[in-house]
């Protein structure tokens, strides 16, 4: 189960492809992201955003090493950006837009757009307001966080001012809720929010004191606040991921030092890693037989760090592997078409590059490779 990388095994990273031509499409700057889903179709999809625009890069097929684009879609006037999926793998793009009055006043609404199948054109961004009603507050709001839940139903959180997290939800048949103030006034960041199998989302936002939670008592209904998590969470490290039917594990960076896995009912379990600033990512596989969780994050020195352990059994132990990949910003994971763990993260040169499981026993990661 333990987890080595190609530099583990003697490789050296290589570039894939044309450089020269990769070299000019790389983008300067990544502002958000990167994102990697799994396409109706079995392909990878890549986004980034970088400025005025979101980049898209599609495999060629699934499990193929060679890609499609980069694709250019308009975003522009976004400062932040998140994407979203649900069960039928339709790509949610939610942003923080900003714009400038003639008066010269900032007008900050959140816009959404989305990618109904792999390598298809987005939709057009449109917007779906900001919980303050009035302008001169509108640029309080922070970044959003979305979830879908299983019948497709999308929930938009955004922290607004004075601490307070506000919740939008559009149903399946388009139809936007009004924006719903869920009751705090003590959160400090974007919250991270899951959706689970059974049908359900979650919340968890980083405080002043502690971690806040929320959950669904049944699909649909309005979400409650949880009891708070004696943690005080690095504001921007926290995910969350479904480790068993119903039940999602978080993993957060303690500001008082370390990497924590946290569950509903259960005290914090320190997981060790030596992680930087960023966010945690995590994903669920099978290793050699068990059902595992795979976690990754950049590390204090600024390389992608891998992490395994059994699911929901960090306490037994968490292997983590220093892939020796320098990264920007935060490294993400996703399964691909063959149910390989892909990680990819964003190269010390601004290109994005990643590297797949290899066949046999444990999780060993193929050469990395540049998009």
């Amino acid at each position: 189960m333990r987890a080595t990388s190609a530099r583990a095994n003697g490789r050296r990273q290589e570039p894939v492809g044309e450089e020269a031509r990769r070299s000019a499409e790389r983008p300067a700057a990544v502002l958000s992201g990167p994102w990697l889903l799994l396409g109706h179709d079995g392909r990878l999809i890549v986004y980034a955003h970088v400025d005025q625009a979101m980049l898209r890069w599609t495999e060629s097929r699934s499990g193929d090493p060679r890609w499609v684009g980069p694709d250019v879609l308009p975003a522009k006037g976004l400062s932040h950006l998140t994407v979203a999926q649900g069960r039928n793998r339709y790509a949610h793009l939610l942003g923080r837009r900003v714009r400038t009055a003639k008066d010269g006043a900032l007008t900050v609404d959140v816009v959404y757009a989305i990618q109904y199948q792999a390598g298809r054109p987005l939709s057009e961004w449109r917007s779906i307001g900001n919980p303050h009603a009035r302008r001169e507050r509108t640029a309080l709001m922070g970044a959003p966080a979305a979830a879908v839940n299983t019948d497709g139903t999308l929930y938009v959180f955004v922290p607004t001012a004075e601490g307070r997290i506000s919740l939008r939800r559009e149903d399946t048949q388009g139809r936007w809720e009004p924006w719903h103030d869920l009751q705090v006034s003590a959160a400090v960041d974007t919250p991270a929010a899951v959706s689970t199998s059974t049908g359900h989302v979650e919340l968890l936002a980083p405080a002043r004191a502690a971690a806040l939670t929320w959950h669904q008592p049944e699909p649909g209904a309005a979400l409650r606040r949880g009891p708070d998590i004696g943690t005080i969470p690095l504001p921007g490290s926290a995910a969350g991921v479904e480790t068993s039917p119903g039940r999602v594990t978080y993993y957060m960076t303690d500001v008082r030092g370390g990497m924590v896995a946290v569950r509903a009912g259960e005290w914090p379990i320190p997981l060790g890693g030596d992680p930087g600033d960023g966010r945690h990512a995590a994903v669920n596989t099978v290793l050699d037989g068990y059902a595992c969780t795979v976690l990754a994050h950049r590390g204090a020195e600024g390389r992608v760090m891998l992490g395994v352990c059994v699911a929901e059994d960090e306490r037994g132990g968490v292997w983590w592997t220093d892939t020796g990949t320098d990264c920007l910003g935060d490294p993400v994971l996703a399964l691909d078409g063959q149910g390989r763990v892909v990680v990819l993260a964003v190269a010390a040169d601004g290109s994005l590059t990643l590297a797949r499981q290899e066949d046999g026993p444990g999780l060993t990661l193929s050469t990395w490779n540049r998009i």
